[in-house]
């Protein structure tokens, strides 16, 4: 039980407090596990909604690739992706139950009295107003006085410092005597709280997107600039010139554990989140990035909208022309702004020829390697000339590679023609 009864310059008490244990969201499950689980299920539940649209072409207008381009341009199968990316999350998971060992219990009890403490730091930025005002040769007692006679008695009482003659309360002090002690108003109280239970969460909640954000774009550029993190890391990764939705999380394991488990961490860690918001951080941050892999340009996606980095802004860096570029990921693209990493060249030709490369293979019936590996050296290009060539993961599903034939030859009017393809996207990105 805690207490504070204690008058500091007139200011209003603060309330007792006792705190609890917060209880699970989930009977059985403690939060911080719990935040551990969801990430999880919102990846393969998005991933098999975008994989749905896929599997029954419902919405070919808005695709970035054809399904020639999945099946002719992907070096891995999508069982090595599953597989990998099912790695990932345990490793992923195993590294937060470890983490989730040393934390400590979290307790509830005290929020009105952290609402109070916001509410008396507003009494104390309005004890300076009167010097303010005085800075610009305003008297503030006159100032006050006429807001007062205008019937704005609350503005004229934060004016003149904060000072409200009809807001007092009534306490009983340890002794057993009643006293009556100074109150905060309504709109202090109110302001106080509208900090407390959403101001502070949201700024917590940027501050984790920008570790994020911040965290993946150095060492994601790292991985691309260092031919050895390249070579023994990122380029698995890269093996999926199309990526697609359950493709978000196909890294290599230290990859994925240094790249995404540890970013997420530190964001969560450095901005004092408790469990319950790290179970909005971790699920949000892992929708992004699945939203961002999609291989769809949807208009009425928010995700894709909320800002330029998105499914068409990803898509590009894993094109081979691209892959030097945007390195922003899941959520902002300042830092691609600021190094000028963000490609800005054309990239509708660019698109078009991929498309006929594809078609034309399928056509032929062939499997050879397409344009992507002819052109691996500008994968990692080093001063020297050198590059690093990832070995081709070739399909090997005759039957597959006839269906996916068939369904190409009606993907659409535009893919049919290859002339103004129209798969949703702004000019600007196709």
């Amino acid at each position: 039980m805690a207490t504070n009864t204690t008058l500091l310059y007139d200011l209003p008490p603060l309330p007792a407090y006792q705190l609890t244990p917060r209880p699970s969201l989930v009977d059985g499950i403690p939060d911080n596990i719990l935040a551990l689980i969801l990430p999880v299920v919102a990846y393969w539940a998005v991933s098999m909604f975008f994989h749905v649209i896929d599997v029954y072409d419902l919405f070919p207008q808005y695709r970035l690739h054809t399904p020639a381009e999945v099946l002719t341009r992907n070096r891995a199968s999508r069982w090595d992706v599953v597989r990998d990316v099912v790695l990932q999350q345990v490793v992923q998971t195993l590294a937060g139950l470890i983490l989730a060992y040393f934390d400590e219990q979290e307790y509830i009890g005290r929020e009105e009295y952290d609402v109070a403490v916001w509410a008396r730091r507003i009494r104390f930025v309005q004890r300076g107003l009167p010097y303010l005002l005085a800075l610009f040769g305003l008297d503030a007692s006159g100032v006050a006085a006429n807001f007062s006679r205008n019937g704005h008695k609350m503005l004229a009482g934060a004016v003149a410092g904060g000072y409200y003659p009809g807001a007092t309360q009534s306490i009983v002090s340890s002794g057993g005597i009643e006293t009556v002690v100074p109150a905060f108003t309504n709109w202090e109280m109110s302001l106080a709280a509208f900090i407390y239970w959403y101001f502070i969460p949201a700024l917590q909640f940027t501050w984790g997107i920008c570790v994020v954000d911040t965290w993946q774009y150095f060492l994601h550029r790292a991985m691309h600039l260092n031919r050895w993190l390249y070579v023994h890391f990122h380029s698995r990764h890269h093996r999926l010139y199309v990526p697609y939705a359950y493709g978000a999380l196909y890294n290599h394991p230290v990859e994925g554990l240094l790249l995404d488990t540890v970013g997420a961490g530190i964001g969560f860690l450095t901005s004092g989140m408790t469990h319950r918001q790290s179970m909005w951080f971790f699920t949000f941050s892992t929708i992004k990035t699945v939203d961002d892999h999609c291989g769809y340009a949807f208009p009425w996606d928010p995700l894709q909208h909320a800002t330029t980095n998105n499914a068409a802004y990803h898509d590009i860096h894993h094109q081979s022309w691209g892959i030097k570029t945007n390195f922003s990921q899941p959520f902002f693209t300042f830092w691609d702004r600021l190094f000028n990493t963000q490609w800005k060249g054309e990239v509708k030709l660019r698109y078009e020829r991929s498309r006929e490369a594809a078609e034309k293979k399928l056509s032929e019936g062939g499997m050879q390697q397409d344009s992507d590996m002819e052109n691996s050296s500008s994968d990692f290009a080093q001063p020297n000339g050198e590059a690093a060539v990832v070995s081709p993961e070739e399909p090997s599903d005759r039957d597959a590679r006839t269906r996916l034939r068939k369904k190409t030859a009606s993907f659409s009017p535009s893919v049919d023609s290859l002339k103004g393809v129209n798969h949703g996207v702004p000019s600007s990105v196709l």
